[in-house]
């Protein structure tokens, strides 16, 4: 079982052609440099980049949610807009990597999510009950290749 927080930037493929090979890969180091850093300081483990976010994990709910939010807010102090999603459930290892149903829905929230915006799944507002997190449902969805609609909640 664990947390599983993808992230993506935003418009990154106009971004790129927009700056050009050599800015680009300067944006992209900043934020892998802030990726890792605040992933570790949050207690995770970054799985992987993604080439325009990443993949971590973490062994409690509020862990990912924390550091989605610091992500969120030292990403764009830096000039780069994220989107986030948070899945907490069982996940396959496989070596360094994780696979599975719950990295799979992790994925599609963090797809579904907006400009800025964290999005949760039920699972995750059910587990930190209690928390100082404020949640405001999406509604529900149908998350691709997925089974039944999915309830996605939007932190603050």
């Amino acid at each position: 079982l664990a947390t599983v927080l993808f992230t993506d930037i935003v418009d990154s493929t106009a971004r790129a052609s927009a700056l050009g090979d050599s800015a680009w890969r300067q944006v992209l180091d900043r934020h892998d440099t802030i990726s890792r850093s605040t992933v570790a300081d949050c207690g995770g483990r970054l799985v992987k980049g993604t080439g325009d976010g990443v993949l971590a994990t973490f062994d409690a709910p509020a862990r990912g949610l924390r550091c989605a939010n610091t992500l969120r807010s030292a990403l764009s102090d830096a000039g780069i807009a994220i989107r986030a999603g948070v899945h907490t459930g069982e996940v396959e290892l496989r070596g360094d990597d994780v696979s599975g149903i719950g990295v799979h829905i992790a994925a599609r929230v963090a797809a579904l999510a907006g400009s800025g915006e964290l999005l949760a799944s039920r699972t995750v507002k059910d587990l930190v009950a209690g928390s100082d997190y404020a949640f405001a449902s999406r509604g529900l969805h149908s998350l691709k290749g997925v089974p039944e609609e999915w309830e996605l909640l939007a932190v603050a």
